[in-house]
């Protein structure tokens, strides 16, 4: 069905283009012809140009828009037509359904067969000419018509997307014990799990800067946390594009939000007509690449594609009372909270009470998330549209934590991964490595929509996929604290790259040194209540230049066996070949002190603001920060 439904459409798409040239040779038409569409060089648009006097303009084809590169070919499938550029980025063929191929200039308004409507009564012999191609095309369509919108539907899925904020993989269905998560389990039961799954970036705003382009942020130059809001910008490179913005040119519906009307992203009650959803892109975007922030807003039989933003981990906030107040509302909503002696910690945390609490805040948080997971399901399920969507859960990193978001550990970046829908085996468990931006390139291979050839995600369903065998992750500067570290992780190795290893594991910080947890173990190290594990990872005064672990046999990271002779040949292999991804994938590396200067001036005044006066601890530690890179530390 699906291909009889495309092979419709170009038919049409041939009408048309007939049509078109069938009226192009009259030779009194009383307008500039046009001339070959070009390549817009920017951002590789195709758009017509009209030769003529000063009252023609050029403008942009009224097509979706075409992918075209000035040094190669380009074919775009997705839509009713097509245009191809040669190697002088000319567009040198194009034609559409119904719509206008070519730029129209000043005036009376060019239709799709490219002529006036007064030209058709002015030339009977045309009339005559094109009469039988006009009925054929009536015809067709009005065949089209009736039965695209259910054929539509059918052949190409919604497309939904569930992100959470910093959560680890503790849901049931991934061994968590102190909790049950069924509806995260439903979608791991009639869908597909992935049990080594990774993410990029450990923290939000690059992490989601990649997932929405399919690409490392360190490669599109968006790898420092919260940059580009100040005067410096970031500018996608040329041929990366949003996914959104794909889905849109494809037809798609584009929507981000809670996935329900009644609830925020924390779950609660919404307020009346909320904006978008939660971005967090480090790059300069469009907010047009949304059409809303619910799908409801769609036209009959129009596929969406939503990302449905939760706050998941961030519901515990930072403080031991904000934890307190999730436990009475978890009492509530489910009957009983987690309690703070079930909780299992890693051994690197110490029993402390506050840090017990807070796990035990953030299990409740993972329970209201999957609640919210379920309702959304349950909405799907009463439209009658839950078979016909495309289902991915996923959560943006690791549990916020000393050793967990901002670092390339598992706590860090291992995460939840689970697909569920047409096409989609059930109940399929997969252990082969996959990252997180992998997500852009399952989704529009999932819509039909073709996978831009310079997109680094990948399609892990597709037939001729080959698994990875290593995954790569980078860290850099979280808010006011400059750091950079880089990761590459096979099967059996994850080796760590510290770039500044003279600095502390816990630099100062002003987001995280001001959550309880972090109080409470800066305390307990200067109460000297703290054991050697504890003591070595979390508060030595210097970091090892490597780091490499058997990151399965060792589920924390606690062994670093890089000086282990055992494993001598480990960190010359994963060295080069995290030198080459370096290199291949045009890693941005540090930034400028102009950016660092230009976001830090957003950071005070943001900071300023909340607190009605000056941040002095947030001023130190820009301070320090400049003075650690004078001295090469």
């Amino acid at each position: 069905m699906k291909f009889a439904i495309l092979d419709l459409r170009f038919a049409i798409g041939e009408v048309v283009g007939r049509v078109a040239k069938l009226a192009t040779p009259l030779p009194d038409r009383g307008r500039p012809q046009p001339q070959r569409a070009k390549c817009n060089r920017h951002d590789g648009l195709a758009f017509a140009a009209y030769p003529g006097d000063a009252k023609h303009t050029r403008s942009q084809t009224n097509l979706p828009t075409h992918p075209c590169s000035r040094h190669a070919a380009a074919e775009d499938s997705r839509g009713p037509g097509r245009s191809v550029c040669n190697a002088e980025g000319f567009v040198f063929e194009a034609c559409a359904l119904g719509r206008n191929f070519v730029a129209c200039g000043q005036g009376e308004s060019v239709s799709a067969f490219g002529f006036r409507p007064s030209d058709f009564f002015r030339h009977s012999s045309f009339v005559l000419r094109i009469f039988p191609l006009l009925f054929l095309w009536s015809l067709v369509f009005g065949i089209w018509s009736l039965n695209t919108a259910s054929a539509f539907a059918a052949t190409r899925p919604n497309v939904l997307w569930f992100v959470v904020d910093d959560m680890s993989a503790n849901f049931s269905c991934y061994g968590e014990k102190t909790i049950q998560t069924p509806h995260v389990d439903r979608l791991a039961r009639e869908g597909t799990k992935f049990t080594q799954a990774f993410v990029t970036a450990p923290v939000c705003s690059p992490c989601r800067s990649a997932l929405i382009t399919g690409m490392y942020q360190t490669s599109i130059g968006a790898h420092q946390h919260r940059s580009g809001r100040g005067v410096e910008k970031i500018h996608l490179p040329a041929g990366v594009a949003p996914v959104p913005a794909l889905f849109q040119q494809a037809g798609y519906y584009t929507c981000i939000g809670s996935g329900l009307a009644a609830a925020d992203r924390a779950g609660k009650k919404a307020k009346a007509g909320g904006g978008l959803g939660k971005t967090d892109y480090n790059f300069e975007w469009n907010q047009s690449i949304y059409h809303g922030n619910d799908w409801a807003g769609r036209k009959p039989g129009q596929p969406f594609f939503m990302q449905v933003q939760l706050a998941g981990g961030k519901l515990r906030g930072g403080s031991i009372e904000s934890a307190r107040r999730l436990a009475e509302r978890a009492k509530q909503e489910f009957g009983k909270a987690t309690q703070p002696e079930d909780v299992t910690l890693p051994p690197y945390y110490p029993r402390d009470q506050v840090l017990l609490e807070d796990w035990a805040a953030y299990l409740d948080a993972v329970r209201f998330t999957d609640k919210h997971v379920g309702d959304v399901l349950a909405r799907l399920e009463k439209e009658g549209i839950l078979d016909e969507t495309f289902v991915i859960f996923m959560t943006d990193h690791g549990i916020s934590h000393a050793r967990g978001k901002q670092f390339l550990f598992d706590e860090g970046t291992r995460v939840p991964f689970v697909v569920r829908g047409p096409g989609i085996a059930k109940g399929k468990v997969r252990e082969d490595l996959i990252e997180h931006i992998d997500m852009a390139a399952i989704s529009l291979a999932a819509a039909g929509i073709a996978i831009p050839k310079s997109m680094q995600g990948r399609d892990v369903f597709a037939k001729n996929y080959q698994p990875r065998d290593a995954v790569f992750a980078a860290r850099d500067r979280c808010d006011e604290t400059v750091e950079r570290i880089r990761s590459v992780r096979t099967g059996q190795y994850l080796y760590i790259r510290n770039f500044y290893p003279l600095r502390p594991h816990l630099q100062p910080n002003a987001y995280k040194d001001g959550k309880d947890i972090v109080i409470a173990l800066r305390r307990l190290h200067a109460e000297g209540k703290l054991n050697d594990l504890q003591e070595k990872l979390l508060f030595s005064p210097t970091r090892p230049a490597e780091e490499l672990y058997e990151w399965q046999k060792d589920r924390w990271q606690v062994r670093n066996l890089a000086g282990d002779a055992a494993h001598a040949k480990a960190p010359t292999e994963l060295r080069g070949r995290l030198d080459r991804w370096i290199k291949e994938t045009n890693d941005h590396g540090p930034e400028s002190e102009r950016m660092y200067d230009s976001d830090m001036a957003v950071y005070l005044g943001d900071v300023n603001k909340k607190k009605g006066g000056r941040d002095e601890v947030l001023e130190k530690n820009i301070a320090l920060m400049k003075q650690w890179a004078k001295e090469g530390k």
